[in-house]
Protein backbone atom coordinates (compact mmCIF):
# COMPACT_ATOMS: atom_id res chain seq x y z
CA UNK A 1 0.00 0.00 0.00
CA UNK A 2 1.15 3.54 -0.73
CA UNK A 3 0.76 6.19 1.97
CA UNK A 4 -1.00 9.31 0.72
CA UNK A 5 -1.35 11.30 3.95
CA UNK A 6 0.75 12.73 6.78
CA UNK A 7 2.54 14.69 4.09
CA UNK A 8 3.90 18.16 4.76
CA UNK A 9 0.59 19.62 3.62
CA UNK A 10 -1.83 17.50 5.67
CA UNK A 11 -1.81 19.55 8.92
CA UNK A 12 -2.47 22.76 6.97
CA UNK A 13 -5.36 21.39 4.93
CA UNK A 14 -8.84 22.76 5.58
CA UNK A 15 -11.41 20.59 7.33
CA UNK A 16 -13.17 19.64 4.08
CA UNK A 17 -9.89 18.41 2.59
CA UNK A 18 -8.95 16.47 5.71
CA UNK A 19 -12.36 14.79 5.74
CA UNK A 20 -12.02 13.70 2.11
CA UNK A 21 -8.29 12.97 1.89
CA UNK A 22 -7.10 12.32 5.44
CA UNK A 23 -5.68 8.84 6.08
CA UNK A 24 -6.17 7.74 2.48
CA UNK A 25 -4.11 4.72 1.46
CA UNK A 26 -4.37 2.98 -1.90
CA UNK A 27 -3.47 -0.55 -2.87
CA UNK A 28 -1.63 -1.43 -6.06
CA UNK A 29 -5.01 -1.43 -7.83
CA UNK A 30 -5.27 2.36 -7.47
CA UNK A 31 -8.90 2.45 -6.27
CA UNK A 32 -10.53 5.86 -5.82
CA UNK A 33 -12.68 4.86 -2.85
CA UNK A 34 -10.89 3.57 0.24
CA UNK A 35 -10.50 -0.20 0.26
CA UNK A 36 -12.44 -2.37 2.69
CA UNK A 37 -10.29 -5.05 4.32
CA UNK A 38 -12.53 -7.67 5.91
CA UNK A 39 -9.84 -10.10 7.02
CA UNK A 40 -9.34 -10.97 10.68
CA UNK A 41 -5.78 -12.30 10.42
CA UNK A 42 -2.51 -11.75 8.55
CA UNK A 43 0.28 -13.94 7.22
CA UNK A 44 4.04 -13.37 7.53
CA UNK A 45 6.85 -14.06 5.09
CA UNK A 46 8.93 -15.64 7.86
CA UNK A 47 8.78 -16.55 11.57
CA UNK A 48 11.24 -13.73 12.21
CA UNK A 49 8.78 -11.22 10.73
CA UNK A 50 6.00 -12.55 12.96
CA UNK A 51 8.24 -12.27 16.00
CA UNK A 52 9.25 -8.70 15.16
CA UNK A 53 5.64 -7.62 14.71
CA UNK A 54 4.63 -9.02 18.07
CA UNK A 55 7.65 -7.34 19.64
CA UNK A 56 6.65 -4.03 18.08
CA UNK A 57 9.80 -3.82 15.93
CA UNK A 58 7.81 -4.14 12.68
CA UNK A 59 4.74 -1.91 12.23
CA UNK A 60 2.77 -4.40 10.12
CA UNK A 61 -0.58 -5.84 11.17
CA UNK A 62 -0.90 -8.98 13.32
CA UNK A 63 -4.59 -9.54 14.09
CA UNK A 64 -7.94 -7.84 13.53
CA UNK A 65 -8.32 -7.05 17.23
CA UNK A 66 -4.99 -5.22 17.12
CA UNK A 67 -5.43 -3.31 13.89
CA UNK A 68 -6.72 -3.25 10.32
CA UNK A 69 -5.86 -1.07 7.29
CA UNK A 70 -9.41 0.25 6.95
CA UNK A 71 -9.62 1.04 10.65
CA UNK A 72 -6.24 2.79 10.44
CA UNK A 73 -7.54 5.07 7.69
CA UNK A 74 -10.54 6.02 9.84
CA UNK A 75 -8.28 6.73 12.84
CA UNK A 76 -5.85 8.78 10.77
CA UNK A 77 -8.61 10.88 9.22
CA UNK A 78 -10.25 11.74 12.54
CA UNK A 79 -6.89 12.53 14.16
CA UNK A 80 -6.08 14.95 11.32
CA UNK A 81 -9.46 16.65 11.68
CA UNK A 82 -8.95 17.10 15.43
CA UNK A 83 -5.35 18.20 15.10
CA UNK A 84 -4.44 15.31 17.40
CA UNK A 85 -1.46 13.01 17.50
CA UNK A 86 -3.46 9.80 17.64
CA UNK A 87 -6.88 8.16 17.47
CA UNK A 88 -8.15 4.72 18.46
CA UNK A 89 -11.27 3.35 16.76
CA UNK A 90 -13.58 1.21 18.91
CA UNK A 91 -16.89 -0.63 18.64
CA UNK A 92 -19.21 2.09 19.96
CA UNK A 93 -19.37 5.45 21.68
CA UNK A 94 -19.76 3.80 25.07
CA UNK A 95 -16.74 1.58 24.38
CA UNK A 96 -14.86 4.85 23.85
CA UNK A 97 -16.15 6.34 27.12
CA UNK A 98 -15.44 3.26 29.22
CA UNK A 99 -12.11 2.56 27.53
CA UNK A 100 -10.82 6.10 27.99
CA UNK A 101 -11.63 5.94 31.70
CA UNK A 102 -10.89 2.33 32.61
CA UNK A 103 -7.54 2.17 30.83
CA UNK A 104 -6.04 4.61 33.33
CA UNK A 105 -7.96 3.93 36.56
CA UNK A 106 -7.51 1.43 39.38
CA UNK A 107 -9.10 0.72 42.76
CA UNK A 108 -8.81 3.73 45.04
CA UNK A 109 -8.70 6.28 42.23
CA UNK A 110 -11.22 9.12 41.98
CA UNK A 111 -13.09 10.72 39.06
CA UNK A 112 -14.75 14.13 39.04
CA UNK A 113 -17.57 14.44 36.51
CA UNK A 114 -20.14 16.98 35.47
CA UNK A 115 -23.57 15.82 36.62
CA UNK A 116 -25.27 16.52 33.28
CA UNK A 117 -24.52 13.30 31.40
CA UNK A 118 -25.94 10.87 28.87
CA UNK A 119 -27.71 8.04 30.71
CA UNK A 120 -25.10 5.36 29.94
CA UNK A 121 -22.23 7.70 30.86
CA UNK A 122 -23.96 8.34 34.17
CA UNK A 123 -24.21 4.58 34.76
CA UNK A 124 -20.50 4.07 34.00
CA UNK A 125 -19.45 6.83 36.41
CA UNK A 126 -21.87 6.10 39.25
CA UNK A 127 -22.52 2.34 39.02
CA UNK A 128 -19.92 0.44 36.98
CA UNK A 129 -16.62 2.07 37.97
CA UNK A 130 -17.49 1.92 41.70
CA UNK A 131 -17.70 -1.89 41.41
CA UNK A 132 -13.96 -1.80 40.80
CA UNK A 133 -13.28 0.49 43.75
CA UNK A 134 -13.15 3.71 41.71
CA UNK A 135 -14.82 6.63 43.47
CA UNK A 136 -16.54 9.64 41.94
CA UNK A 137 -17.88 13.10 42.64
CA UNK A 138 -20.57 14.75 40.50
CA UNK A 139 -20.47 18.53 40.21
CA UNK A 140 -22.44 21.27 38.51
CA UNK A 141 -20.37 21.65 35.35
CA UNK A 142 -20.70 25.43 35.40
CA UNK A 143 -19.48 25.79 38.99
CA UNK A 144 -15.72 26.17 38.66
CA UNK A 145 -15.26 26.31 42.43
CA UNK A 146 -17.00 22.92 42.68
CA UNK A 147 -14.55 21.35 40.21
CA UNK A 148 -11.63 22.64 42.24
CA UNK A 149 -13.13 21.63 45.59
CA UNK A 150 -13.86 18.09 44.39
CA UNK A 151 -10.21 17.30 43.66
CA UNK A 152 -8.52 14.90 46.07
CA UNK A 153 -5.01 13.37 46.06
CA UNK A 154 -6.62 10.33 44.40
CA UNK A 155 -8.29 12.27 41.56
CA UNK A 156 -7.05 11.00 38.21
CA UNK A 157 -9.70 12.16 35.71
CA UNK A 158 -12.18 14.89 34.91
CA UNK A 159 -15.05 13.77 32.68
CA UNK A 160 -17.55 16.12 31.06
CA UNK A 161 -20.01 16.59 28.21
CA UNK A 162 -20.49 19.95 26.56
CA UNK A 163 -23.10 20.53 25.28
CA UNK A 164 -24.67 17.87 27.46
CA UNK A 165 -27.31 15.31 26.55
CA UNK A 166 -30.20 16.28 26.58
CA UNK A 167 -30.24 19.58 28.49
CA UNK A 168 -27.55 21.23 26.34
CA UNK A 169 -25.61 22.55 29.32
CA UNK A 170 -22.42 24.31 28.23
CA UNK A 171 -19.25 24.04 30.29
CA UNK A 172 -16.26 26.40 30.15
CA UNK A 173 -13.69 24.07 28.64
CA UNK A 174 -10.67 26.35 29.05
CA UNK A 175 -11.43 27.06 32.72
CA UNK A 176 -12.11 23.43 33.68
CA UNK A 177 -9.03 22.25 31.78
CA UNK A 178 -6.92 24.85 33.56
CA UNK A 179 -8.14 23.57 36.94
CA UNK A 180 -7.47 19.98 35.92
CA UNK A 181 -4.02 20.70 34.53
CA UNK A 182 -2.96 22.44 37.73
CA UNK A 183 -3.87 19.29 39.67
CA UNK A 184 -2.24 16.88 37.20
CA UNK A 185 -5.63 15.46 36.21
CA UNK A 186 -6.38 13.84 32.84
CA UNK A 187 -9.32 15.68 31.21
CA UNK A 188 -11.73 13.60 29.09
CA UNK A 189 -14.38 15.41 27.02
CA UNK A 190 -17.41 13.78 25.43
CA UNK A 191 -17.73 15.92 22.29
CA UNK A 192 -20.51 13.96 20.61
CA UNK A 193 -23.12 16.74 20.43
CA UNK A 194 -20.73 19.41 19.16
CA UNK A 195 -18.78 17.06 16.86
CA UNK A 196 -15.20 17.91 15.80
CA UNK A 197 -16.74 20.18 13.17
CA UNK A 198 -18.16 22.70 15.64
CA UNK A 199 -15.83 22.34 18.63
CA UNK A 200 -12.25 21.11 19.15
CA UNK A 201 -11.69 20.57 22.88
CA UNK A 202 -7.96 19.92 22.45
CA UNK A 203 -7.55 23.63 21.67
CA UNK A 204 -8.91 24.44 25.14
CA UNK A 205 -6.60 22.06 26.97
CA UNK A 206 -8.44 18.73 26.98
CA UNK A 207 -6.32 15.57 26.95
CA UNK A 208 -8.73 12.97 25.56
CA UNK A 209 -11.84 13.28 23.36
CA UNK A 210 -14.44 10.53 23.03
CA UNK A 211 -16.94 10.08 20.21
CA UNK A 212 -19.82 7.92 19.17
CA UNK A 213 -19.27 7.52 15.44
CA UNK A 214 -22.80 6.08 15.35
CA UNK A 215 -24.12 9.64 15.41
CA UNK A 216 -22.93 12.43 13.09
CA UNK A 217 -19.93 10.58 11.63
CA UNK A 218 -22.14 7.91 10.11
CA UNK A 219 -25.04 10.31 9.91
CA UNK A 220 -27.42 7.82 8.34
CA UNK A 221 -28.25 5.35 11.09
CA UNK A 222 -26.33 2.41 9.64
CA UNK A 223 -23.58 1.23 11.98
CA UNK A 224 -22.14 1.40 15.49
CA UNK A 225 -18.68 2.79 16.10
CA UNK A 226 -16.66 5.02 18.37
CA UNK A 227 -13.30 6.72 18.70
CA UNK A 228 -10.87 7.99 21.31
CA UNK A 229 -8.66 10.93 20.29
CA UNK A 230 -5.53 11.57 22.33
CA UNK A 231 -1.78 12.01 22.36
CA UNK A 232 0.36 9.26 20.89
CA UNK A 233 1.77 8.52 24.35
CA UNK A 234 -1.70 8.03 25.86
CA UNK A 235 -2.68 5.74 23.01
CA UNK A 236 0.47 3.64 23.23
CA UNK A 237 0.86 3.51 27.02
CA UNK A 238 -2.76 3.42 28.18
CA UNK A 239 -5.26 2.59 25.45
CA UNK A 240 -3.46 -0.13 23.51
CA UNK A 241 -2.63 -2.41 26.46
CA UNK A 242 -6.21 -2.12 27.74
CA UNK A 243 -8.27 -2.22 24.55
CA UNK A 244 -6.27 -4.86 22.70
CA UNK A 245 -6.76 -7.33 25.51
CA UNK A 246 -10.35 -6.45 26.43
CA UNK A 247 -11.47 -6.47 22.79
CA UNK A 248 -13.99 -3.67 22.04
CA UNK A 249 -12.76 -3.63 18.43
CA UNK A 250 -14.55 -1.80 15.67
CA UNK A 251 -15.35 -4.00 12.68
CA UNK A 252 -13.58 -3.06 9.43
CA UNK A 253 -16.94 -2.69 7.69
CA UNK A 254 -18.23 -0.25 10.32
CA UNK A 255 -14.95 1.68 10.19
CA UNK A 256 -15.31 1.90 6.39
CA UNK A 257 -18.86 3.26 6.67
CA UNK A 258 -17.68 5.87 9.20
CA UNK A 259 -14.71 6.72 7.01
CA UNK A 260 -17.03 7.42 4.09
CA UNK A 261 -19.43 9.28 6.37
CA UNK A 262 -16.64 11.62 7.45
CA UNK A 263 -16.34 12.85 3.87
CA UNK A 264 -19.69 14.65 4.11
CA UNK A 265 -19.89 15.29 7.85
CA UNK A 266 -18.97 18.98 7.70
CA UNK A 267 -21.56 19.63 4.98
CA UNK A 268 -24.24 17.75 6.94
CA UNK A 269 -23.50 19.13 10.41
CA UNK A 270 -23.35 22.74 9.25
CA UNK A 271 -26.58 22.43 7.26
CA UNK A 272 -28.33 20.69 10.16
CA UNK A 273 -27.07 23.33 12.60
CA UNK A 274 -28.52 26.13 10.49
CA UNK A 275 -31.87 24.34 10.46
CA UNK A 276 -31.69 23.56 14.20
CA UNK A 277 -31.18 27.20 15.09
CA UNK A 278 -34.14 28.16 12.90
CA UNK A 279 -36.30 25.53 14.59
CA UNK A 280 -35.23 26.75 18.03
CA UNK A 281 -36.09 30.36 17.17
CA UNK A 282 -39.54 29.41 15.89
CA UNK A 283 -40.33 27.15 18.85
CA UNK A 284 -39.53 29.98 21.25
CA UNK A 285 -42.69 31.74 20.08
CA UNK A 286 -44.95 28.71 20.64
CA UNK A 287 -47.32 29.12 23.60
CA UNK A 288 -47.57 25.46 24.63
CA UNK A 289 -43.80 25.24 25.10
CA UNK A 290 -42.50 26.08 28.55
CA UNK A 291 -38.94 26.65 27.37
CA UNK A 292 -36.62 26.01 24.43
CA UNK A 293 -32.97 25.11 24.98
CA UNK A 294 -30.43 25.81 22.26
CA UNK A 295 -26.84 27.00 22.84
CA UNK A 296 -27.01 29.93 20.40
CA UNK A 297 -30.36 31.32 21.60
CA UNK A 298 -30.24 34.56 23.60
CA UNK A 299 -32.28 32.77 26.27
CA UNK A 300 -29.56 30.17 26.89
CA UNK A 301 -27.68 31.14 30.09
CA UNK A 302 -24.33 30.21 28.53
CA UNK A 303 -24.93 31.60 25.05
CA UNK A 304 -21.80 33.81 25.09
CA UNK A 305 -19.64 30.89 26.21
CA UNK A 306 -21.17 28.59 23.60
CA UNK A 307 -20.34 31.08 20.86
CA UNK A 308 -16.80 31.35 22.18
CA UNK A 309 -16.24 27.58 22.10
CA UNK A 310 -18.42 26.48 19.19
CA UNK A 311 -18.57 27.72 15.60
CA UNK A 312 -22.32 26.94 15.41
CA UNK A 313 -25.02 25.95 17.90
CA UNK A 314 -25.26 22.29 16.88
CA UNK A 315 -27.89 19.97 15.47
CA UNK A 316 -29.88 19.37 18.67
CA UNK A 317 -32.85 21.31 20.06
CA UNK A 318 -34.42 20.49 23.43
CA UNK A 319 -37.76 21.86 24.60
CA UNK A 320 -40.35 21.33 27.31
CA UNK A 321 -44.07 21.20 26.73
CA UNK A 322 -46.71 22.13 29.28
CA UNK A 323 -48.52 19.08 30.64
CA UNK A 324 -45.65 16.70 31.43
CA UNK A 325 -45.28 13.20 30.02
CA UNK A 326 -48.86 12.90 28.75
CA UNK A 327 -48.56 16.05 26.66
CA UNK A 328 -45.06 15.10 25.45
CA UNK A 329 -46.33 11.70 24.33
CA UNK A 330 -49.23 13.38 22.54
CA UNK A 331 -46.77 15.51 20.57
CA UNK A 332 -44.74 12.42 19.60
CA UNK A 333 -47.87 10.55 18.47
CA UNK A 334 -48.88 13.39 16.15
CA UNK A 335 -45.56 13.62 14.32
CA UNK A 336 -45.94 12.80 10.62
CA UNK A 337 -42.47 13.53 9.22
CA UNK A 338 -40.12 13.49 12.20
CA UNK A 339 -39.49 9.96 13.50
CA UNK A 340 -39.65 8.86 17.13
CA UNK A 341 -36.15 7.57 17.82
CA UNK A 342 -33.51 7.82 20.53
CA UNK A 343 -30.70 8.08 17.96
CA UNK A 344 -29.31 11.45 16.88
CA UNK A 345 -27.10 13.09 14.28
CA UNK A 346 -29.00 11.34 11.51
CA UNK A 347 -29.91 12.74 8.08
CA UNK A 348 -33.53 12.20 9.17
CA UNK A 349 -35.03 14.37 11.91
CA UNK A 350 -35.60 12.34 15.09
CA UNK A 351 -37.34 13.11 18.38
CA UNK A 352 -37.30 11.32 21.71
CA UNK A 353 -38.63 11.65 25.25
CA UNK A 354 -35.42 11.40 27.37
CA UNK A 355 -37.16 10.64 30.67
CA UNK A 356 -38.64 7.41 29.28
CA UNK A 357 -35.81 6.41 26.92
CA UNK A 358 -32.18 7.58 27.05
CA UNK A 359 -32.32 8.60 30.72
CA UNK A 360 -34.97 6.22 32.05
CA UNK A 361 -32.56 3.91 33.89
CA UNK A 362 -30.90 6.62 35.95
CA UNK A 363 -34.09 7.17 37.98
CA UNK A 364 -36.21 10.22 38.85
CA UNK A 365 -33.78 11.71 41.39
CA UNK A 366 -30.87 11.75 38.95
CA UNK A 367 -33.11 13.16 36.21
CA UNK A 368 -34.23 15.93 38.52
CA UNK A 369 -30.59 16.68 39.37
CA UNK A 370 -29.85 17.02 35.65
CA UNK A 371 -32.94 19.14 34.98
CA UNK A 372 -34.65 16.51 32.83
CA UNK A 373 -38.41 16.91 33.22
CA UNK A 374 -41.26 14.64 32.11
CA UNK A 375 -42.32 17.25 29.56
CA UNK A 376 -38.90 17.44 27.90
CA UNK A 377 -38.40 16.40 24.27
CA UNK A 378 -35.11 16.22 22.37
CA UNK A 379 -35.11 16.93 18.65
CA UNK A 380 -32.23 15.91 16.40
CA UNK A 381 -32.65 18.09 13.33
CA UNK A 382 -32.01 16.36 10.02
CA UNK A 383 -31.50 17.35 6.42
CA UNK A 384 -35.12 17.69 5.33
CA UNK A 385 -36.33 21.06 4.06
CA UNK A 386 -36.60 23.37 7.04
CA UNK A 387 -40.18 24.28 6.15
CA UNK A 388 -41.22 20.62 6.30
CA UNK A 389 -39.55 20.10 9.69
CA UNK A 390 -41.18 23.22 11.12
CA UNK A 391 -44.59 22.42 9.69
CA UNK A 392 -44.52 18.94 11.24
CA UNK A 393 -43.38 20.05 14.68
CA UNK A 394 -45.84 22.93 14.74
CA UNK A 395 -48.81 20.75 13.76
CA UNK A 396 -47.81 18.20 16.41
CA UNK A 397 -47.71 20.93 19.04
CA UNK A 398 -50.94 22.56 17.82
CA UNK A 399 -52.94 19.42 18.54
Amino acid sequence: MTKKTRTKNAPTWGDHTKLVRGGLERTAFGETSEALFLNSGYVYDSPETAEKRFMGEDDGYVYGRYGNPTVSMFEERLALLEGAEACYGVASGMAAVFGALACQLKAGDHVVSSKALFGSCYQVITQILPRFGINHTLVDGGDLAAWKAAITPQTKCFFLETPSNPTLDVIDLAAVCEIGKAAGVNIIVDNIFATPILQKPLKFGADVIVYSGTKHMDGQGRVLGGAIVSTKKFKEDMLKPFLRHTGPSISPFNAWVLLKGLETMKLRVEAQSISAETVAQHLGATKVIARVIYPFLDSHPKMALAKKQMSMGGTMVTFEVEGGKAKAFDVLRRLRLVDISNNLGDAKSLMTHPASTTHRNIGPEARAMMGITDGMLRLSVGLEDIKDILDDVKQALAG
